[in-house]
């Protein structure tokens, strides 16, 4: 099976600079979603028909097995389809897809085909999927022969809006504009499309009265949910489709077991992974992949990106995580962040306003309070003082800062990097750390303290008036 993606489209309606089939939905790009799903039907090959936007559309999505076939004018989806005639096996069916309907399940396409297999017969057919709405305002139609009539009920054509009479508008079966179709008939019928009607362009669904005219079936199926067929053309019908998509996540995530405390407001960007007894609760992001082990619990607001979390490890509120890797137990925050390189042990406490890049913490340490460990290596358990810093950066390089097993670090202290603080030392508060403190010692380096008798504060000086 070829599959062909439509995605040369402009999107005036989106008024952005970023092409429509790049704006993102659940963190990709809308024509992203569209090849992971034709992906998932396992094509013998996918071309992308681009248009707008151009080599930005190329190079965001570039990946192996897609073939690129650029509209330099786009004239419609009937000649969108027309350009891709080249590269297509006519020996197998081709499948049409929209690269702005990015919720398109592969279970429904894969009853659209078997719809058309079950018809063929030895014969060829083509297969429509259509939607039965509500509300169809701007859809086109599709029109049926009437009752009494031969073949009643079969498609006869497809009629858009703007061409349709007012008894046609009134139809409650739409096109989606998905379809599949023998590729030899499409080599056949598209170079004979003609653009006489109210937009003036070439119409992908004008084949179907071409089909009906050479006597060919024609047959449908339908999605089981409107929004699988429903296309991107304003910010306001993205963000539509993002409350829907993130709806049906929370909807798997519910019945894999985690407990949300509102599905309504989580947001997955990604992959999102979860033992048992999983609890998240409202306004978390989660980006990337990120792997939640049994008994993990995360605070309100977190926003967690590619990084693994071990079991029974707790996030308090408004955390955040990128490319972190947490073990057993930990409690984190509030208003802690773990940045790229964060490794924790187990029974690790990083506390509200501490901040951990590129380092390494061990088992049952502890940063509670306003502190920064970066590029650092941190044995077991070891108290890390509120106000601490690692002084990683000379200006020009990064250097490490190793802390031993059971090391007392006190308050307001700076670690300047290269340094090492050996296993049982103690740091005094306010210790400025230049040279490696020796095991089991106490170090301190801070400023004598003075007390001036009759010191007077200065006071303002009184305006003229």
């Amino acid at each position: 099976m070829n599959i062909v993606i439509l995605a040369a489209g402009q999107g005036k309606r989106m008024r952005s600079d970023l092409p429509k089939v790049l704006q993102p939905l659940a963190g990709k790009p809308l024509l992203a979603h569209v090849i992971a799903t034709a992906r998932a039907l396992k094509p013998s090959m996918i071309c992308v028909v681009y248009g707008h936007g151009g080599e930005r559309v190329r190079e965001r999505l570039a990946a192996q097995g897609i073939t690129w076939v650029r509209q330099e004018q786009q004239l419609g989806t009937g000649h969108a389809v027309l350009q891709t005639l080249p590269h297509l096996d006519p020996t197998r069916p081709t499948l049409v897809l929209y690269g702005d309907v990015p919720l398109t399940r592969p279970e429904t396409l894969q009853r659209l085909i078997q719809t058309a297999r079950e018809h063929s017969q030895g014969k060829c057919v083509m297969a429509l999927l259509t939607a039965h709405l509500d509300n169809p305002k701007g859809y086109g139609r599709i029109i049926r022969a009437p009752a009494g009539q031969n073949e009643a009920g079969a498609i006869l054509r497809i009629v858009e809006e703007k061409d349709a009479t007012d008894e046609e508008r009134r139809i409650g079966e739409t096109n989606t504009g998905i379809l599949f179709a023998p590729t030899d008939s499409l080599r056949r019928w598209l170079p004979s499309l003609r653009n006489q009607n109210a937009q003036g362009e070439y119409y992908l669904t004008d084949i179907v009265g071409l089909a009906v005219k050479e006597g060919m079936t024609i047959c449908s199926s339908q999605p089981d949910a409107a929004w699988e067929t429903e296309g991107v053309n304003s910010p306001a019908q993205l963000a539509t489709l993002e409350r829907i998509h993130q709806r049906n996540i929370a909807d798997t995530l519910l019945e894999q077991g985690v407990r949300l405390a509102d599905p309504a407001r989580i947001d997955v960007r990604g992959e999102l992974l979860c033992g048992r007894d999983v609890f998240i609760d409202v306004n978390c992001v989660f980006e990337g992949r990120v792997e939640l082990a049994d008994g993990v619990v995360i605070g309100a607001n977190c926003v967690i990106k590619d990084s693994q979390i071990g079991a029974r490890t707790r996030l308090a509120p408004f955390c955040h995580l990128e490319s972190a890797t947490l073990g057993e137990a930990d409690v984190i925050g509030p208003y802690a962040r773990l940045r790229p390189g964060a490794a924790l042990g187990d029974d690790v406490h990083i506390g509200n306003f501490v901040e951990v890049k590129n380092s390494t913490i061990a088992d049952h340490s502890k940063a509670n309070h306003l502190a920064y460990v970066g590029d650092a290596t941190v044995g077991s358990r070891v108290n890390i003082g509120a106000g601490t810093i690692t002084c990683n950066y000379d200006g020009a390089n990064k250097h490490r800062t190793i802390i031993e097993d059971d090391v007392f670090i006190g308050s307001d202290t700076q670690l300047v990097a290269p340094v090492t603080v050996k296993r049982g030392a103690t740091l005094g508060a306010g210790t400025t750390l230049t040279k490696d403190a020796e095991a089991d010692t106490l170090t301190i380096s801070r400023a004598k303290q003075l007390t001036v008798p009759g010191w007077k504060r200065p006071v303002k000086a009184e305006k003229p008036s």
